[in-house]
């Protein structure tokens, strides 16, 4: 139990600054229909409102295709489809509005939920819901008329900050009116997608069976750029999944991220938890889609000086570096090269030219140990590399006492005490006996 609590505390401190950087950030939701019919969905709605609860200002884009399909069904007949796009016809409209309708009161109803027994004990959480997407028709296409599906005309973003200022959470379904009081049947990820770009949110964030975006080996992409992004779309699109939750929020995501919005994150419905793993950890569990890749390698700053000593003084602690004082950091802190993710340092390196001898060598090399599974060693490895080269240098040195493979991998040979340049000569410690490997440039 010991044990148990002491990880509990460790996760809650690994969480604190997200929860700092995520509040008052707006997030839209998106969540198919396949999502709420899920056993797992009231564990969605507890985790959407603890979000609120943190003060992240939420709006809740909800589809409803499987339950309109099963409405349409029951009825004995069935709606054609044209691009992805459902062809709704008045009698399709009209159990389509009943199927919306019912998950808009079902999902209002689970946000009421204050049971002492449950996640929501005593919380009072407002969720609105009104006219504010206004809806014109799909029209004809290819010679096929779409009649009653739509898409966005117009949103009425300053009604729904209103409301978010309120703290409420903001609930938008897939039927919405026009300016002539007609109905019009929209895709949630297109409400979603507008919504997300107009209203200049900070994340998109969908939910689909699988647990992100899946490799062609099978494994989740934990980042994308939206070229990457793109491709993985298109290899859906040639298997015939363009219209499954993972393609349909794909269309969605490229489409935000390239009009501005800084990530858009794609978790499973089914996994208990994976919106909040997925905000709140270090690596998330999904797949990001982003304009930029969440990890920057930058040269070291003042500011960087007190993530860089929280990086290796537990290395420094064990043996494994030479210690460092604050004092000498600051006068070294232009020769460090570092690896940053969502302000938190979790990779450095330093390069010392010796401009006589033609030589530098790297020191001081550190990986967080949450994220020694990548090739960050290697990132910063070739970018020091490139900074010698362009100091006209022809070899980098390393003194290391546990990590020879490593670097006899990355092409480094070992040699003597007596291949380094004089000035380092005369520092070496014997007792330390450190193994001296040489990288040809």
């Amino acid at each position: 139990m010991k044990l148990r609590s002491t990880d509990l505390v460790k996760e809650f401190r690994q969480s604190a600054p997200y929860m700092h950087a995520h509040r008052g950030k707006t997030i839209i939701v998106m969540l198919g229909g396949e999502a709420i019919a899920h056993s797992n969905f009231a564990h969605i709605v507890n985790d959407i409102a603890l979000l609120n609860s943190l003060g992240l200002r939420i709006v809740l884009v909800y589809g409803a295709r499987p339950q309109i399909t099963q409405q349409i069904e029951s009825h004995g007949f069935t709606t054609p489809y044209h691009k992805g796009v459902r062809i709704t016809d008045a009698r399709a409209l009209e159990l389509a509005k009943q199927a919306a309708g019912q998950l808009q009161l079902d999902i209002t109803a689970r946000f009421s939920m204050g049971l002492n027994n449950t996640p929501m004990a005593g919380a009072q959480i407002n969720v609105v819901s009104g006219n504010f997407v206004i809806a014109q028709p799909l029209g004809v296409d290819d010679g096929v008329d779409y009649h009653h599906s739509g898409r966005v005309r117009r949103i009425d973003i300053e009604g729904i900050r209103r409301q978010l200022d309120q703290r409420a959470i903001v609930l938008l379904g897939p039927i919405a009116s026009s300016v002539t009081g007609e109905c019009f049947n929209l895709t949630s990820e297109e409400i979603a997608t507008q919504l997300a770009i107009k209203m200049q949110a900070d994340k998109l964030i969908g939910f689909c069976s699988e647990q992100g975006v899946l490799t062609e080996d099978g494994s989740v992409a934990s980042e994308m750029l939206p070229s990457e992004a793109e491709e993985a779309l298109q290899r859906l699109i040639a298997r015939g999944a363009a219209s499954s939750g993972t393609g349909r929020f794909l269309r969605g995501a490229i489409s935000a991220c390239l009009a501005g919005v800084p990530r858009s994150h794609l978790i499973s419905y089914k996994e208990d938890g994976a919106l909040i793993q997925e905000l709140f950890s270090f690596d998330g569990i999904g797949t990001q889609i982003v304009m930029a890749s969440a990890e920057k390698v930058h040269q070291a700053g003042i500011n960087d000086i007190g993530g860089i000593l929280e990086l290796i003084r537990p290395l420094e602690q064990e043996g494994l570096l030479v210690r460092r004082s604050r004092e000498q950091l600051e006068r070294e802190i232009e020769q460090f090269t570092i690896i940053e993710r969502d302000s938190l340092i979790i990779g450095c390196a330093a390069l010392y030219p010796f401009q006589e001898e033609k030589m530098a060598e790297m020191a001081c090399v550190a990986i967080h140990p949450d994220y020694r599974d990548g090739d960050r060693g290697v990132l910063l490895l070739n970018r020091l590399r490139q900074q010698a080269r362009a100091q006209g240098l022809t070899q980098i040195f390393v003194l290391t006492t546990r990590s020879l493979h490593w670097f006899r991998e990355q092409g480094f040979y070992e040699c003597d005490v007596e291949q380094l340049p004089m000035a380092k000569k005369a520092l070496y410690n014997y007792q330390r006996r450190s193994k001296i490997l040489m990288l040809d440039l």
